[in-house]
């Protein structure tokens, strides 16, 4: 199984991740403008029928492609929240009690509270194991005398894309490492 190829704009900001095929048309339609990081893939198609020889397309683990992002600029695009990533941007800890647990025991608490406006937003939750949610309730952690062991961030478009792939290359892991945060808590 071929991991995921990591798809960069023109100028190198990481935009997403991509299959293996979806690179493949993209060399094949001439739409890589340059090629970043030390594993490549070669794929294997049919033979042609009047030379015999058999058609094969190498690409890299990092690809920029030509032309403009839909995006704008890649790094402004706010990642889309999931639990999955919220929990491993936590690194799996409540951040009330400092207890490290398995996914199945952690839960997404709301700072502010939905109920008192709060948004479901990267900045306005945490990760909590269930006693400590259900002890804070519908309250701010002010309010339940909890006190937060960390502050929520929002992760930058490269933090989010490690965190959302459970099988990054070493090189794919390099190259988004030097675009994390200053002072990122993602613990790599």
């Amino acid at each position: 199984m071929a991991p995921l190829i990591l798809r960069l704009d023109i100028t190198g900001q990481p935009l997403r991740w991509i299959p293996w095929r979806e690179a493949v048309l993209l060399d094949f339609k001439s739409m890589i403008a340059w090629n970043a990081g030390d594993h490549s893939f070669t794929f294997r198609g049919g033979h042609n029928r009047v030379s015999g020889k058999r058609s094969s397309i190498t690409v890299s683990s990092i690809i920029a492609v030509k032309g403009r992002s839909r995006h704008g600029a890649s790094g402004a695009l706010v990642p889309p929240l999931s639990n999955r990533e919220l929990f491993l941007r936590d690194g799996q800890l409540c951040l009330y009690c400092g207890k490290q647990l398995p996914e199945h025991m952690l839960t997404r608490d709301h700072i502010r509270p939905l109920s008192e406006g709060g948004k479901d937003s990267w900045r306005n939750v945490v990760t909590a194991c269930k006693p400590c949610n259900h002890a804070k309730g519908a309250r701010s952690p002010e309010q339940a005398n909890m006190t937060l062991l960390a502050v929520p961030f929002e992760p930058n478009r490269a933090e989010y894309l490690f965190l959302s792939n459970r099988r990054i290359l070493a090189d794919q892991m390099q190259f988004l490492k030097k675009r994390f945060r200053n002072g990122s808590r993602l613990g790599i």
